[in-house]
């Protein structure tokens, strides 16, 4: 029998993984509706107690670290209301198209925000961003051998004075561990990005790779 080591501890060789839960729902109903999420409320039995939760109620999302031939990440500025902050990020869009892949939707994403296209495209990293509060799930691509898309994009709202900047992956990872940029996709792929490059690039996963711990998608993506 392997023995767990002190402090809790798992012992070398063992592979973390979250454990989906399949729990009774009492009650599931729309408790505010918004332009452009929603929050819910929802009934479940969980340990022999029925407890009430409210969330938003996410159709999840994609976002692409975008490298060129010389290693360089593409970074965009753009104002975000809620934290009156204009942040570095990475091209990000959500899955708000009625039945659209997840690729589909980061390969229209790249262009329409960076008037980019890509010839190779792999998973890098995925994530819940607030799971106490939200079931908001993030695919996050590498897409590299870049090219320009044939026509420029209009963009309007926070996107019409977005600023496109080329970063060296090392430092983006420096401005990371310095905590002078907050945005979690750009935060999670670029530290993904940088030990996925110590490793050869063999964490990667394909294109069309299933996301069953997506809340709504599920099984579909790459089926």
């Amino acid at each position: 029998m392997t023995k767990r080591k002190r402090g809790g501890a798992e012992p070398a060789g063992i592979r973390l993984a979250d454990d989906p839960a399949d729990v009774e729902i009492v009650s599931s109903e729309r408790a505010f509706e918004g332009a452009v999420w929603n929050v819910r409320r929802d009934e479940f039995r969980f340990n022999g107690d029925v407890i009430r939760r409210e969330y938003v109620d996410h159709t999840g999302a994609v976002a692409i670290l975008a490298m060129d031939d010389d290693g360089r990440v593409l970074l965009i500025k753009q104002y975000r209301h809620p934290v009156r902050t204009r942040d570095w990020e990475i091209p990000a869009g959500l899955l708000d198209i009625d039945a659209e892949d997840p690729l589909a939707a980061a390969k229209r994403e790249l262009a329409e925000e960076a008037d980019l296209l890509a010839e190779q495209w792999n998973v890098l990293a995925e994530f819940y961003t607030s799971p106490g509060g939200s079931d908001e799930a993030i695919r996050v691509y590498l897409a590299r051998g870049l090219s320009a898309a044939p026509h420029a994009f209009a963009r309007e709202a926070e996107e019409a004075d977005m600023e496109l900047r080329w970063v060296e992956l090392d430092d983006l990872v420096d401005a990371v561990l310095a905590r002078t940029v907050q945005n979690p996709s750009l935060v999670i792929a670029a530290l993904a990005a940088q030990a996925a490059r110590g490793r050869s690039w063999a964490t990667l996963g394909p294109p069309d790779e299933p996301w069953p711990r997506h809340p709504k998608l599920g099984d579909r993506v790459g089926a």
